[in-house]
């Protein structure tokens, strides 16, 4: 597979697999238990069709939508992800410069490899924090204060991840960061020397915005599960969401959202957005997709917050039914993280571009100029689906 022949995310994928030692790519790839809830994130999509309107006299498209204060030329952003710079050494510089490019917004972890300065000073693209309430109260409050100084546009808590979910692939390769050196690891690094030799000849591997906190994963072998398990603070509830919020005084979403209920205590709670997400199918397995919940949670507080559809968007189309269905815009991660890890830079931005012409060309099929003009009367849901 190379890079020219790559036309969807499964193109991606396979690029990403042929280039990444065993432990990283599933790491990307994995999910949950039984990976149920994983795969159903995208086939969700697939049980609504479209239902378009022709003769509708469109030549032009505009795509341009309003998310967390900032205008994006586009409905689709960059989800955060961790450790980016794991699956290429381009990492979240990459994703920073398509996210310019594409006049959208990025995601930058709380675990990334870059720090919140570095990216803060490199764009002007919006920018997202998502950030953990750890049990560190002064890491947490660290955070917050950095992401002010850089002037990120938005900060985004993730609420779904307590506990690590059981990623039982991540067991069975002894996936660790930094990359735990075994007999099985060292065959896999040898087998792709390509990767091996950027990560051991390039800037050490480290997690800037909390390794002067904890060295736990930058200089301590840890697998993510453990410092999720370690290092987050599980007892967290709506007053600790609602003073970060108020100290935050901006645009803020709240992600890991699934329940209506929920949703509304978000709106309570004064957040700008809610981000429905399952964590990619990496937290809870047998959880609703994003795209199944969104017209209950669009039902109930629609119009009285932005709502993001996080999770399994694979297709233009699949943006063209969030949007239809109520949603303010989308975002994911495996979308832009395969070709990242398969090509850096420049799968990042082909990934992106394939995309942005996806949703140019499939509003014109559904004879319509802007996003405002998607609706539900465009979708039909499958018997059964």
């Amino acid at each position: 597979m190379r890079l020219k022949n790559c036309y969807k995310t499964a193109d991606f994928r396979a690029l990403a697999k042929q280039r990444l030692p065993s432990a990283i790519f599933h790491y990307i790839d994995g999910g949950a238990d039984d990976e149920v809830t994983l795969h159903r994130n995208t086939e969700a999509f697939n049980a609504v069709n479209l239902i378009p309107n022709v003769l509708a006299g469109v030549d032009k498209i505009d795509l341009t939508t309003h998310v967390l204060g900032r205008e994006l030329a586009m409905p689709l952003f960059f989800s955060p992800t961790a450790m980016q710079r794991l699956f290429h050494h381009d990492g979240e510089t990459a994703v920073a410069a398509a996210a310019e490019k594409f006049g959208t917004m990025f995601g930058v972890s709380t675990i990334g490899t870059r720090s919140i300065e570095e990216l803060g000073a490199i764009t002007d693209a919006p920018k997202l924090f998502q950030i953990y309430i750890h049990n560190d109260t002064a890491l947490t409050n660290d955070l917050m204060a950095r992401c002010k100084e850089a002037k990120f546009d938005a900060l985004a808590l993730t609420v779904d991840t307590i506990v690590a979910g059981n990623r039982e692939r991540d067991y069975l390769t002894g996936m660790t960061t930094p990359p735990s050196l075994t007999p099985s690891s060292l065959l896999s690094f040898a087998m792709h020397p390509e990767w091996t030799i950027n990560y051991l000849l390039r800037e050490k591997f480290d997690l800037p915005n909390v390794s002067r906190y904890t060295a736990t994963g930058s200089k301590v072998e840890s697998s993510v599960i453990d410092y999720i398990n370690t290092q987050m603070k599980r007892s967290i509830d709506w007053d600790d969401a609602a003073k970060m919020i108020e100290e935050w005084g901006g645009p803020f979403a709240i992600k890991g959202i699934m329940s209506v209920d929920d949703a509304k205590r978000s709106v309570e709670a004064g957040a700008s957005a809610i981000m429905i997400s399952n964590h990619g199918g990496r937290q809870l397995d047998g959880a609703r997709a994003p795209f199944d919940q969104l017209q209950a949670i669009v039902d109930a507080v629609g119009g009285q917050i932005e709502i993001i559809v996080d999770g399994g968007i694979r297709r233009g189309t699949h943006v063209l039914k969030a949007l239809a269905m109520g949603a303010t815009a989308c975002s994911g991660g495996r979308m832009y993280l395969y070709a990242l890890a398969g090509a850096g830079a420049a799968g990042v931005e082909r990934a992106m571009g394939l995309l942005r012409t996806e949703m140019e060309r499939d509003m014109l099929l559904m004879g319509c100029e802007n996003i405002s003009m998607l609706n539900r009367s465009m979708l039909a849901r499958l018997p059964g689906g």
